[in-house]
């Protein structure tokens, strides 16, 4: 075992280090209010201000993988605004997985909501607190989705695994294929001290700031949602039959220092835990125990 949690932190570091990067065009385009982001050489900004957000999507889809972005968050008085990154299938029974940024009055802290859906079923909401001032530069957020497990990750830290409980009878999402989507908008309705502070648009345009998008997954034809062949394009593709890093036993689960790791921050930054939450829940989500 521990030789296989040796072999886990060795190929998440390369991952990390050697995923595929390509050009922002190549990977994404707008899908919101276009002329409200705005490139200036590497670095997109996505702006919101009292007549849209915006937001932008991949233009393929992705069944397991890995996708990073570097976020700046939006500075000062962030009240009422979501800064999003997320993957997501459609239709009414989609799969998700949420990275959510909630704005705060200035000097707050910024709360970071992750969240999954499965079968259009989420209401799986954990809240942290960041040990770092998102707004001064730049971080790495990353969703790793491999058939056992999901990872939410800051700067290479584990905030968060939903481990495959399938044969508890736990549903796990592993049959929808996902994009990959970003956006800036306005949720002053719930999103700062439960809605009771609204977003002050003299603050306006709320600013968040990205780059260094890189993509390592199993892309899926948009167009015939089929499996494409295994090549050296924009993301890394894959085929039916052959073992890929998502596949490998190792990637189930995390190893000793990545544990140390989230135990820390479940210690210091979790701040909700919808599986603690025994006010909402008549009888807790299954996965909750054990």
């Amino acid at each position: 075992m521990e030789v296989e949690f040796k072999m886990f932190l060795l190929c998440l570091m390369t991952l990390l280090k050697l995923a595929i990067s390509a050009n922002f065009s190549e990977l994404f385009q707008p899908n919101w209010a276009p002329d409200h982001i705005v490139s200036e050489g590497d670095i997109l900004k996505l702006k919101l201000d009292n007549i849209s957000g915006c937001g932008f999507a991949s233009r393929s889809k992705y069944i397991f993988g890995r996708v990073d972005v570097q976020i700046k968050l939006v500075e000062g008085d962030s009240a009422g605004t979501v800064t999003a990154f997320y993957m997501s299938s459609e239709g009414p029974n989609h799969d998700e997985l949420d990275f959510e940024f909630l704005g705060n009055v200035s000097g707050e802290p910024y709360l970071v909501q992750t969240n999954i859906y499965v079968n259009g079923t989420g209401y799986r909401e954990q809240r942290h607190t960041l040990w770092f001032d998102p707004t001064t530069d730049f971080h790495s957020y990353s969703l790793l989705w491999s058939h056992g497990c999901i990872m939410f990750l800051i700067d290479r830290v584990p905030i968060r695994i939903f481990a495959n409980k399938e044969e508890d009878g736990i549903p796990y999402p592993k049959t929808q294929a996902m994009g990959i989507y970003i956006s800036v908008w306005n949720a002053d309705d719930w999103v700062t001290q439960g809605g009771r502070v609204k977003t002050n648009w003299s603050h306006a345009p709320f600013v968040s700031a990205f780059q260094s998008f890189e993509v390592d997954a199993c892309e899926i034809s948009q167009e015939s949602d089929e499996i494409l062949p295994k090549s050296d394009g924009v993301a890394r593709k894959c085929s039916k039959g052959v073992e890929h890093w998502w596949d490998k036993p190792a990637m189930n689960s995390l190893n000793m220092h990545l544990s140390h790791q989230l135990k820390w921050v479940r210690a210091k930054h979790l701040v909700y835990d919808y599986c603690k939450d025994t006010l909402r829940f008549n009888e807790m989500p299954r996965e909750c125990s054990g």
